[in-house]
């Protein structure tokens, strides 16, 4: 390895990771706690990269080389002067080429200790994806089951809360993961921004203790949680929550009750089940929004669309679901779940 480099498994060495790529290509994905010190901005990244592409290669480093300057000498002034002479920053951008190179010399030249990634973001890439493949079948998984409405991420929290490590799927991904679970105003991240977020959550499980998991399908709204984990999750020991009925449209009625607030959003999520069920069961679901019967509409989807699926899907997907220990409970509050989680813990020392 040369001087001023470093490699993936180096990164906790350093008291800085400074992405200097373009905002659009760290706003897709970085290294988690890195900053962003673009040497090109988006429209600069363009220019420079048509310039290659339809002029020549010398013109557009002539060019870029320019910008890169004057962008390097903004952040200096604006981020960097503060530092003292033993801050150890570490540099990378998309193959740890010129641009993090240009970077590095100068931090170099300066004084600083920085140092370049070997490989770049794509080297990351490349060691999150393995890991993803890797560390599933080091985990000791629990997958907590139950109906819509059984209060299953809930449970995940007051399991964490208790002590036991937890995989919020859903939490990494933003998104409730049914046809209703879009979050208000919360994008979904991109697919390798939640790689990114779940590598680093497995990495940091320690394999000796349990797991604990909600059941999910292969997609959680647009994103699709990788293959090595999905797997892993569907051959892992399970536990239901048995919630009563009442129960549990108590809890949806708090857990979304933003979905009243919109009924027009509201609809437009009830039309993605058109070709799952009768015209007019999804026109009678629509009155029910405009009404904002939240509770009658509720009770139609738990009884006509979630419970059906519920049972054919838990079935197929997860082998031991058929031998999962049953943890009933009649009350889904706050109090409720933390009890239930209890219950759910005592389970694994008994």
């Amino acid at each position: 390895m040369k001087k001023g480099s470093a490699t993936v498994a180096q990164l906790s060495g350093f008291d800085e990771i400074i992405d200097v790529r373009s905002p659009a290509e760290f706003a897709d994905d970085h290294i988690p706690g890195a900053i962003n010190m673009p040497v090109l901005d988006n429209d600069e990244r363009a220019r420079v990269g048509t310039i290659y592409k339809q002029v020549s290669p010398f013109e557009a480093r002539r060019i870029g080389g320019a910008l890169v300057a004057a962008n390097m000498a903004r952040h200096l002034h604006a981020h960097f002067q503060h530092q003292p002479k033993d801050w150890r920053p570490l540099v990378y951008c998309w193959r740890g080429g010129q641009r993090s190179g240009a970077f590095v010399t100068w931090l170099r030249m300066i004084g600083w200790d920085a140092c370049q990634l070997e490989g770049g973001y794509k080297r990351f890439r490349r060691h999150v994806l393995d890991g993803l493949d890797a560390l599933p079948a080091t985990l000791d998984l629990r997958i907590v089951c139950g109906p819509t409405g059984s209060a299953k991420t809930a449970v995940l929290h007051a399991l964490a809360a208790q002590g036991a490590q937890i995989l919020d799927l859903e939490g990494l991904a933003a998104h409730k993961g049914s046809v209703l679970g879009a979050l208000p105003g919360i994008e979904q991240p991109s697919q390798k921004s939640f790689e990114t977020a779940l590598h680093a959550t497995l990495t940091g499980f320690d394999p000796s203790r349990p797991v604990y998991a909600e059941a999910e399908s292969r997609k959680i709204g647009r994103l699709h949680v990788p293959e090595a984990v999905i797997e892993r999750m569907r051959a892992a020991r399970c536990v239901r929550i048995d919630a009563s009925h009442a129960a549990r449209i108590a809890f949806l009625l708090r857990d979304y009750a933003y979905l009243g607030d919109d009924p027009g959003a509201l609809k437009t999520k009830l039309g993605h089940l058109q070709r799952l069920l009768p015209r007019e069961t999804l026109a009678r679901w629509c009155d029910l929004a405009d009404a904002h019967d939240l509770p009658a509409l509720f009770t139609e989807l738990i009884e006509l669309h979630y419970d059906p699926l519920y049972r054919r899907s838990q079935n197929g997907n997860y082998v031991n679901f058929p031998r999962a220990a049953a943890v009933p409970t009649a009350d889904l509050s706050p109090g409720g779940i933390a009890t239930l989680a209890g219950d759910i813990l005592r389970l694994e020392r008994g």
